[in-house]
Parts: structure tokens; sequence; C-alpha cells
């Protein structure tokens, strides 16, 4: 049964959301405002986390930014807001979606139904398809998938475990252009609309801890009108 943490401070919604998420078979775990809920997802270690972005003493941006540097969970965000900006600094923090207020409960249990699978399908081919012991090298980087590690010029790079999935998938197609919907069915294992921009955040990241001027990168490089490429 997974487990989904809601976190919402207004209590007729969390109690609507719980509700609609234990009708389609979820656990789920509740807080009201976001230092409950960085605690709980620490504790209870969920598979899912439902987040509102403005929450009481600590908001749901700053959880999710904090919450990133340390588990890989999906997470949801919810907003009010419905400003593109406010969009995009969402997914720039680490969230896999986000819904906007008001919104109906039915594609709220879609998206978090979409968002527990590819996580898993993610998890179930990355664990099929990595072989022991691979190791990919090639412009003073380094990959080991056993040991799930990265080293630039020896030195020791930490990457997110979505960062690391993305960069393992440029290194195995060297010198090939890959659109950025073909990386996002990938890395992330979905295929989503207008959501390509969460592969855009990714290689900035990227870039900034394995690139020496991140500005004009020499081997995670854009290709205009198509993606990217990693050029060894």
């Amino acid at each position: 049964m997974p487990r989904v943490l809601v976190v919402e401070d207004d209590a007729a919604i969390l109690d609507a959301v719980a509700y609609n998420l234990e009708a389609d078979g979820h656990e789920v775990l509740r807080a009201a405002d976001g230092v409950a809920g960085l605690d709980t997802a620490r504790s209870a270690q969920p598979d899912l986390i439902v987040l509102d972005v403005m929450l009481p003493r600590m908001s749901g941006l700053d959880v999710c930014r904090i919450l990133r540097d340390e588990q890989a969970v999906p997470i949801l965000m919810l907003t009010a807001r419905t400003g593109e900006a406010d969009r995009v600094q969402g997914l720039d923090l680490g969230a896999d979606d986000y819904v906007t207020k008001p919104f109906s409960m039915r594609e709220l249990r879609a998206r978090v139904a979409s968002l527990l699978r590819r996580d898993r399908l993610s998890r179930e081919a990355g664990s099929e398809q990595r072989e022991p012991a691979a190791v990919l090298a090639a412009a003073g980087i380094t990959l080991d998938a056993t040991a799930h590690e990265v080293r630039r010029q020896g030195e020791l790079v930490t990457l997110r475990p979505r960062e690391f999935e993305l960069l393992e998938f440029l290194m195995r197609h060297p010198g090939q252009a890959l659109t950025r919907e073909l990386i996002l069915e990938a890395v992330w294992g979905f295929s989503y609309a207008g959501e390509t921009r969460t592969v855009d955040v990714h290689i900035r990241w990227l870039r900034e801890k394995l690139e020496d001027d991140p500005s004009h990168p020499a081997h995670i490089l854009t290709v205009r009108g198509v993606g990217y490429k990693f050029a060894p």
C-alpha cells in the first residue's frame, strides 16, 4: 500500500484529499504546517508527498528544497498561484508536478497515480538495466553505477538521485542529440506534455556541478531545437 503524506493547512482540503486518496487504496499521513510536514517526511519516508505551497511555520517551497537534498520522494505541489513563474519556481526546487487550486479530486488522484507509477517504473528500470561494476568515464567525469558515485577530476561530486540518473543516461549516449521528451521518458519514466521544463532545470544543476563554466558548457551541450547531448 503506497504511503502518501499530505501537507495542507486548510482542514477541509486536507480531509477531502485524504478521503479520496484513501479511497484509492493509499495510506495517508497528514500534516497541517511546513515544519510538521518536514518532520513527518523524514520519519515516515512516504512514497509520495502532496505539498501545499502556502503553509504556516515553513513554506512548502522551503520544505521541497530541503527534502529534495535528502530524499528522492516524488513531490506534487498544490498552489493557488497561477503565474508561470511560481510554477517554475517549484520545479526549480525539485518538485515533480503541480496542481493549481481550485482543482478537481479526479485530476489530483490521476496525478498522484501517475507519479507513483512512473517512480516505480523508473526504479525497476534502473535496477534491471544497470550491470554490476558498470563504470562510465569521459571528459574527466567518472560515473560508477554500482557505487552510485560521480567524480570530476577525481573529486567526489554530490548529485541528487534524479541528477545521477540524468547524467548516466547522457553518458550512455555520447554524442547523440536527445530530445527533452526522450530524456523525460527515460529518466523520469513518463511523458507529460508541457513539463519538459523539468529536464532543463536538472540540466542546469548538472552544469553547475560538472562544468568549468556552466554558462558556456563544454560537455553537457544544448542542441538547439532538439534537446541536449553529452560531448565527451
